[in-house]
C-alpha cells in the first residue's frame, strides 16, 4: 500500500495483554465516500502495522480504522490522544509526528539564540545575576512540542527541568482532570528532581509550544551555584500550595468533590439528576479503576467503568462503596450530541434491584 504511514505511540497501559508502554503502532490508508446511480457506498483501505514481536489486535485495528474513516486519510489525522475500546485491559495512544528536524541547530525554531530576547521576561532567569545569565542559559536546549504531546507522565522517572518559552501546557491530576495551565515563564519538572522522586503529575502540551529543557545534573549545579534560585523555588512552592488549598476549598464549598463514604453513589446520581446538572462525573480509587459518567441536564448520556460502557457500566459502579468523586461542569464537544442511555430513574431502579439481588445471592 503506497499511502504514508503515521505513528501512534502507546502512552498508557492498563492491564493490556498485548502491548507495552512506548510501543508504536503505524497505520496507513484512505476512506472514500461514493455515490453511483442513487446508491451511496464507502470504500475504506486501512493497513495497521503492529510493533515487531507483538501480536495483532482486532479491537485496536477497528478503533484505528474508524479514525481513518473520520478523517478520510491517515496523513490528515491531527495530533490527538485516543483510547482503545478495551478487552481484559486497555491502552491509550498518542499520535505524534516523527520530526526529523528535532533540535537541529539549522532549524530556526530550535536555536537557543532566538530565545535570548525573552530572558528578562522569564522569572527563572530574573533570579540569576545578569553577569551569569547567559552561562546558565547555555545549559538549556530548545524542545519543540506538538499539540497534545505528553511531556511528562505521572509515575515515570524524570531527568529534566522545563521552562515554558512559548505556548501552553496543562497539568492533570490522578483522575486525568486538568488542574492548572502553565504559560510563558512558568516552570515544571523541578519537584521530581529536587525530591528525587518519579513524576507527580502528567503534563501535556495544549498547543504547539517551545520549552527550555535541561538535565538533572545541570539543574542541581544551578541550585548550588545560585542560591537566589533556592529562594525562587521556595516562593514558587509556597504559591502553588496556597493556590491548591484555595482550589480545594472552592471545590468543597461548591459540593463538587467528595468521597463515597460521605455520600452513596445512589444519592450522588440522584442529586445530579434532580438538579439537572450538565458535566462529567469522575470517580477514582474504585476497586476496578476509574469510572466516568457524562450527564446532560440530569440525564445520563455516557458511562464507562471497568471496561464496560453504557447501562452495564452504570449498574456495575453502584456496587462500589469507597472512592473519591469530582463533578466538572461542561461537556467535551464529542459528548454534547450523544443520546440518553435511557430513562434515568428506570436505570437507577434497575441498578438498585441488581444490587439487592447481588446482596441476596452473594454473586
Amino acid at each position: 500500500m503506497g499511502f504514508p504511514k503515521i505513528n501512534f505511540r502507546v502512552c498508557e497501559v492498563k492491564q493490556c495483554p498485548l502491548y507495552l508502554y512506548n510501543d508504536v503502532v503505524q497505520i496507513a490508508g484512505i476512506a472514500i465516500s461514493m455515490e453511483n446511480n442513487g446508491e451511496s457506498s464507502l470504500i475504506n483501505t486501512t493497513a495497521v502495522y503492529f510493533p515487531p514481536s507483538r501480536s495483532s489486535c482486532k479491537i485496536l485495528s477497528a478503533d484505528l480504522t474508524r479514525i481513518i474513516i473520520e478523517y478520510e486519510r491517515a496523513d490528515q489525522i491531527p495530533d490527538c490522544l485516543i483510547s482503545c475500546s478495551g478487552c481484559t485491559g486497555s491502552i491509550r495512544l498518542e499520535h505524534f509526528r516523527m520530526l526529523s528536524r528535532g533540535n537541529d541547530s539549522s532549524n530556526p525554531d530550535s536555536r537557543l539564540e532566538d530565545i535570548v530576547p525573552l530572558l528578562n521576561d522569564l522569572p527563572f532567569f530574573r533570579n540569576i545575576d545578569p553577569a551569569h545569565r547567559h552561562t546558565v542559559f547555555n545549559s538549556f536546549k530548545v524542545r519543540n512540542c506538538v499539540k497534545n504531546e505528553i511531556i511528562l507522565r505521572k509515575g515515570d522517572p524524570n531527568e529534566s527541568f522545563f521552562i515554558v518559552a512559548s505556548g501552553r501546557v496543562t497539568v492533570f491530576n490522578d483522575a486525568e482532570v486538568p488542574i492548572s495551565t502553565l504559560r510563558q515563564g512558568d516552570v515544571f519538572g523541578e519537584m521530581s528532581l529536587i525530591c528525587d522522586e518519579n513524576v507527580g503529575a502528567t503534563v501535556q502540551a495544549v498547543n504547539v509550544c517551545r520549552l527550555l529543557q535541561t538535565d538533572r545534573q545541570h539543574f542541581r549545579n544551578m541550585l548550588q551555584m545560585h542560591p537566589s534560585l533556592q529562594h525562587y523555588f521556595t516562593r514558587l512552592f509556597a504559591k502553588r500550595l496556597t493556590d491548591t488549598n484555595k482550589m480545594r476549598s472552592d471545590e468543597y464549598a461548591s459540593g463538587m468533590i467528595g468521597t463515597l463514604e460521605e455520600i452513596s453513589l445512589e444519592a450522588l446520581f440522584q442529586t445530579l439528576h434532580l438538579n439537572q446538572k450538565t458535566g462529567v462525573l469522575t470517580i477514582t480509587q474504585l476497586s476496578k479503576g476509574i469510572a466516568r459518567f457524562s450527564m446532560r441536564k440530569g440525564a445520563l448520556i455516557k458511562a464507562y467503568y471497568a471496561g464496560r460502557k453504557g447501562k452495564t457500566a452504570f449498574q456495575s459502579v453502584l456496587h462500589e462503596k469507597n472512592g473519591r468523586f469530582k463533578f466538572q461542569q461542561g461537556l467535551p464537544a464529542e459528548d454534547a450530541g450523544l443520546a440518553e442511555i435511557g430513562n434515568f430513574m428506570k436505570l437507577l431502579m434497575e441498578g438498585l434491584q441488581s444490587l439487592d439481588e447481588h446482596a441476596t445471592t452473594g454473586r
